[in-house]
């Protein structure tokens, strides 16, 4: 027992150097990563070989300087203290064409003079140079249609999803889904307006929005967000918070969806009846609510749960899908989650599932717990998707035994 006292301690100091040292280093991340960012296309497309006329070289030199400083000092002027639209437009813009042209300089500039070496096609200086009309010119209309994607009206996607516990009264049950519509920098007023329109068209019995409503406070924001207002369900309009509600005065944002007729889930529950049989319709604050300090924020599956029969199915709203993991040992039948984007801008999505359990879609996690991770309604930052359209979802609820006849329209009994 003494040698094993004495050693703990040892290696708990021979650890604590490394530990230092990794801290110190993450914290120059946010430097090194704007550099690498903006270095490598411009190595890449500049420097490589090209041998391009003087001119040339200073004019893209000098661009690249442009986005190196300008993206950082317009993220900052952007998002931090002052919160400056027109700054945070910039430097969001600037951030999503500097990571395209870092993503595609590397693959291009790797597979594709790969390519023409093995070929032997032309020179070196025109291997190059092909090198880098091809990454400007994949750039160029990714970041176009990207940027289209990004500012359409989803596509409503559908899916049948079976729980086993659910009962034959609640069969065919109509579940519309939204999430991570970001109102922020860009006024979208009109888009707010025909999402919620195209979700109407839907004749959904439950309507959830699982958080990040916006970025900036719902004073700031709250043109864009009123035509939630406006969204109908036949039994419930649900509400559960983001992280990014966390950045910007939460609570500000609970008060208003309230008074725009959405129920805050704020870790409660309501009761869906119809046919005789009951489904639990729950929702937890975000996992970043508590570290927010602000008071009774915080995940609370317990609470959620208070009172609940343990025989009765559970949807829950939760806003990340990390939370699956508690929800999963909980028994719950099926989660609903978003905050992912499906990655927004590819190949952003190997990073986002270095922190999270999904990326999009139905997953199985447990014995009998589904969840579906939508990739959002709008875009955060960068006004791009590449690869990863946002959506709005229809999940239709099934039950294994179906009763024979069409019981939708059988007037339901709700209970908070």
């Amino acid at each position: 027992m003494t040698d094993t006292s004495d050693t703990r301690p040892a290696d708990g100091e021979a650890r604590a150097p490394r530990q230092s040292r990794l801290h110190r280093l993450t914290r120059y991340i946010p430097l090194i990563a704007p550099v690498l960012l903006w270095a490598v296309p411009c190595w890449v497309l500049l420097y490589g070989g090209q041998h391009w006329p003087l001119p040339v070289t200073l004019v893209g030199t000098a661009l690249y300087a442009l986005g190196l400083i300008g993206m950082p000092l317009a993220l900052v002027r952007g998002h931090g203290r002052r919160q400056q639209d027109r700054a945070a437009i910039v430097g969001d813009t600037l951030l999503g064409t500097g990571w395209t042209l870092f993503t595609w300089s590397v693959l291009i500039g790797v597979l594709v003079r790969l390519a023409l070496t093995v070929a032997d096609a032309g020179g070196s200086q025109d291997r190059a140079r092909i090198v880098t009309w091809a990454v400007l010119g994949v750039t160029a209309v990714l970041l176009g249609w990207g940027h289209a994607e990004a500012r359409r009206v989803p596509r409503v996607r559908r899916l049948d999803v079976q729980l086993p516990r659910l009962g034959a009264g609640l069969d065919g049950l109509r579940v519309a889904l939204i999430t991570d519509t970001h109102y922020g920098p860009l006024d979208r007023v009109r888009w707010s307006a025909r999402v919620c329109e195209t979700v109407n068209t839907l004749e959904a019995d439950l309507v959830c929005h699982t958080g990040d409503i916006a970025d900036g406070t719902a004073e700031r924001r709250r043109a864009q967000a009123v035509p939630l207002g406006t969204v109908r369900a036949t039994r419930a309009r649900v509400y559960v918070t983001g992280n990014h509600e966390y950045y910007s005065e939460a609570q500000g944002w609970v008060d208003l969806m309230d008074e725009l007729g959405w129920e805050p889930l704020r870790n409660r529950h309501l009761l869906l009846e119809r046919g005789g049989d009951t489904l639990v319709v729950a929702g937890v604050d975000d996992v970043t609510a508590e570290s927010s300090g602000l008071a009774g924020h915080r995940a609370h599956l317990a609470g959620a749960l208070d009172g609940v029969d343990p025989d009765l199915p559970v949807l829950l709203l939760a806003h990340q899908p990390k939370f699956i993991d508690r929800a999963a040992a909980a028994g719950i039948d099926l989660q609903l989650s978003g905050h992912t984007h499906g990655g927004q801008i590819w190949p952003f999505h190997h990073l986002v599932r270095i922190d999270q359990p999904a990326l999009a879609g139905l997953s199985h996690h447990g014995p009998r717990t589904l969840l579906y991770t939508s990739r959002g309604t709008g875009f955060w930052g960068p006004p791009f998707r590449v690869f990863a359209p946002s959506e709005i979802t229809l999940l239709v609820l099934r039950s294994p035994h179906p009763p024979k006849a069409d019981t939708r329209q059988t007037p339901a009994r709700r209970t908070i």
